[in-house]
């Protein structure tokens, strides 16, 4: 039986095969059921490593997955990876004295992370079983020599928070597993602490992070993600956060073993960044020990500008804006709201003092150019984080955001705001005026405030035209919105006084001054 089932995982493995023959559903759902009494009653751990295998194979079908999302199915898997859950004692690793165990074990994980990923029942039941509270407990005693162990736990960790809300509650609350999730990535990215939340740099002679480090990082901070998007009334929550917080900031600072997989774990520490209370930014930039810029109060702008250059190559990408891009967005907004040297600091570098305005702000590539044209962008978040990031920048004054982008290319954002008269935002900042150059000031009476830039002067086209033609051509525009305008194709819109989009009659009955006694 063994020498079958090998045959039929290695025919499986290296045709790539992920989708299955429907007609063949019932034989597979009947093979799952036989390989669970099997491993119920095998001892023997290659014929248990080989129906794992198997099963882990099968259980891609999400349609054959019946008889293993059960809570027979789910403590047997649970049993042989050695997890222990409610009412259920499993053995602990270190019992797992020979290689042929411990693939036992990986493979379990493994087969369990499909099931619990394609199975909603299996997902009720790992709950039921308190699943995530064993894997907390085994990765509480794993240790790095047991690599895939460590790695497939913290998989199926991630799925079961990220599938299930529940769960997630109460590992944070109740299991400690942001202090657990944390510890794992200090010792996986040989964090030392040289302050309360600075780490020290890593070496630059040092080599990059090894594969099974960040694989392991990875899930780990996945799983991260998904547990610090719950509530939690720790009273140490707050030292816990900053404590995550000065990681992220060191492991944007190192490099793993390929240039794609630095960015995944740079994209990785972004998000997890953005879950974090903003207060506790101010540990990306607070590093007595290593020192900072004295113009901007001796706070230290490494990491900030390593979230700018992230966020530039995943614009010049040009492809996934609203996964890839969207979260850095979001934390280099809400840090620069909240903290006043990171939003000089970007200020600097991507909204510099105006001198040339003969091109619109969207044509060039600075960061700046790049920017105001993602405030076009088809895709709306997209463009409101664009939009907001620059808005933040200017304080939040309508004024300054139109000096750097037009009036046209903030229009959407305005509008959202209503903003569409002027003003500012509602949150408040430091009382340093941004000064313009000579050059900005010469330039600025023949800006086209609509786009920008200076224009070349065009053609007037009615000036060749007679008053009877004009005002033909008045008319038959009239005449075309009017129709548009019944046809519901179109909706003519004016400013309300507070600067609100409203119905064009209604803004102009309410902005049309009250009626005179001594008038004509």
């Amino acid at each position: 039986m063994t020498r079958r089932l090998k045959s039929f995982c290695r025919s499986i493995t290296q045709s790539h095969t992920f989708a299955f023959d429907h007609k063949e559903e019932d034989a597979r759902i009947k093979l799952c059921r036989g390989l669970l009494t099997v491993l119920r009653r095998s001892d023997l751990p290659l014929c248990q490593s080989t129906c794992l295998e198997t099963l882990r194979i099968l259980s891609r079908d999400k349609r054959v997955l019946g008889p293993v999302g059960t809570r027979e199915g789910i403590l047997t898997l649970a049993g042989l990876a050695r997890i222990r859950v409610a009412g259920h004692d499993g053995e602990p690793l270190e019992v797992a004295q020979s290689a042929e165990e411990e693939r036992v074990v990986v493979e379990a994980l493994k087969c369990m992370c499909n099931v619990v990923f394609n199975s909603v029942p299996a997902q009720q039941v790992g709950a039921d079983l308190q699943l995530a509270e064993g894997l907390c407990a085994c990765l509480h005693s794993v240790n790095s020599s047991h690599h895939e162990v460590g790695l497939f736990s913290l998989r199926l960790l991630f799925l079961l928070s990220a599938l299930r809300t529940d769960v997630r509650g109460t590992l944070r609350r109740e299991m400690g597993a942001v202090r657990l999730l944390t510890n794992v990535l200090e010792r996986t990215l040989n964090v030392r602490w040289v302050g309360p939340y600075e780490a020290a740099p890593p070496d630059p002679e040092a080599p990059p992070i090894s594969p099974e480090n960040n694989d392991r990082a990875m899930e780990a901070l996945k799983a991260l993600f998904n547990i610090t998007m719950s509530d939690s009334n720790d009273e140490d929550s707050d030292h816990q956060l900053r404590l995550i917080a000065g990681i992220m900031r060191h492991l944007l600072m190192l490099k793993t073993h390929t240039e794609d997989k630095t960015e995944e774990a740079h994209s990785h520490a972004i998000n997890l960044l953005s879950n974090l209370p903003v207060q506790c930014l101010d540990v990306l930039i607070d590093v007595p020990v290593q020192g900072g810029i004295e113009k901007y109060g001796g706070k230290n702008m490494d990491t900030v500008q390593m979230l700018l250059d992230f966020m530039e190559k995943r614009i010049d990408k040009g492809s996934n804006y609203k996964e890839g891009l969207t979260p850095v967005l979001s934390l280099m907004t809400e840090s620069s709201r909240y903290h006043r040297d990171i939003r000089r600091y970007f200020k600097a570098k991507v909204l510099p003092p105006l001198k040339d305005v003969k091109e619109r702000p969207e044509i060039g590539c600075t960061v700046r150019n790049k920017l105001v044209r993602l405030m076009t962008h088809i895709d709306m978040a997209v463009k409101q984080g664009a939009a907001e990031f620059l808005f933040v920048l200017c304080k939040e004054s309508v004024d300054n955001l139109l000096k750097y982008t037009g009036y046209g290319n903030a229009a959407g954002l305005l509008m959202a705001r209503g903003l569409l008269a002027g003003g500012r935002g509602e949150t408040q900042y430091s009382s340093d005026e941004d000064s313009d150059t000579d050059e900005y000031k010469s330039a600025k009476p023949f800006i086209n405030p609509i786009t920008g830039h200076i224009e070349h002067p065009m053609p007037n086209p009615i000036d060749e035209m007679t008053e009877e033609q004009k005002e033909y051509e008045a008319q038959k525009l009239v005449s075309m919105i009017d129709e548009l305008s019944r046809k519901e194709l179109i909706r003519p819109m004016g400013v309300r006084r507070d600067g609100t989009l409203a119905p064009l009659g209604q803004a102009i009955h309410e902005c049309s001054p009250p009626p005179s006694s001594d008038s004509d």
